[in-house]
């Protein structure tokens, strides 16, 4: 007992630069005093005394704001970051290392009996706000953002955004860019413009809408060198001319441009259009 209490105070140190001594942590993060509560509730649930289980939780959840039924499995280094609104439901399973941020709901979409509360596996870290609902399983490594909606399962690694939530991927280091991206780049340096400030897998709309004008730019310069060069075989003289400064046009964002995912993602298309919808709707 005493070495998974040493367990979850060290946690707390490693997640959270606030905490500055072991006495705080005992005596004021609810995260802590509810997980003490769950596992006192968790062995009188297993021992079939399962009214007095639910009086201490619901007396948990007066004092610490936080909703874990006596049933729920959690695992060990467990943190509940403020604490304030989580709920966690009756079949609702949690793995090691794993991290809630405040206003987490872990909760079913079916009033049937069985496993109807979401599994997640180790080292998840789900931030504030966000809802996972349902039987489905979020898988080692995986991120959910904050107010996200997650209804699917999650592929280990990965990173979930957005209402629905929606799997964005991170691109491989070190990669070259072939070609349309080659061209919206070769484009934009020509015109002194940098849509890339923003990633592929954080899509904005408005730099979406500024890589379709240079895709268009793209075609119309080619066109354009190709009539030159046809004049120029026919003996006119043109002369070269240089395009304009048009100064740093870049467009910054709220969101972050490095967010943590996995090199491969789960091998589903991702749908591009519904992203730049939810990270516009935030």
């Amino acid at each position: 007992m005493f070495k998974r209490l040493r367990e979850d105070i060290t946690c707390v140190f490693d997640r959270d630069p606030a905490a500055r001594n072991v006495m705080e942590i005992l005596f004021s993060y609810p995260g802590v005093h509810a997980l003490l509560f769950h596992r006192l509730n968790h062995r009188l649930w297993h021992w079939k005394l399962k009214w007095l289980a639910r009086w201490i939780s619901s007396f948990s959840r007066w004092f610490t704001g936080v909703e874990i039924h006596p049933a729920a499995k959690i695992g060990r280094r467990f943190f509940i970051d403020h604490g304030i609104g989580v709920v966690i439901g009756e079949t609702a399973e949690i793995g090691d290392d794993c991290t809630l941020y405040h206003g987490v709901t872990l909760g079913g979409t079916s009033w049937r009996k069985g496993k109807r509360h979401p599994t997640l596996a180790d080292d998840v870290v789900v931030g504030a706000g966000a809802k996972i609902l349902g039987p489905i399983t979020i898988e080692s490594g995986a991120r959910i953002g904050s107010n996200a909606v997650v209804l699917k399962d999650v592929c280990a690694g990965s990173t979930v955004v957005g209402v629905p939530g929606r799997i964005i991927n991170k691109k491989p280091a070190e990669k070259k860019e072939t070609g349309q991206a080659a061209h919206r780049k070769a484009i934009a340096d020509k015109l002194g413009f940098d849509a890339y400030g923003m990633h592929d897998e954080m899509p904005d709309p408005i730099a979406n809408a500024i890589n379709a004008m240079l895709d268009h730019i793209h075609l119309m310069d080619k066109r354009l060198e190709d009539m030159c060069a046809a004049i120029k075989g026919l003996g006119a003289e043109i002369g070269d001319m240089q395009l304009s400064d048009l100064g740093p046009c870049e467009i910054s964002s709220a969101v972050s441009s490095t967010p943590s995912s996995i090199e491969d993602a789960c091998d589903m298309p991702q749908d591009n259009t519904e992203a730049n919808k939810t990270d516009s709707d935030k």
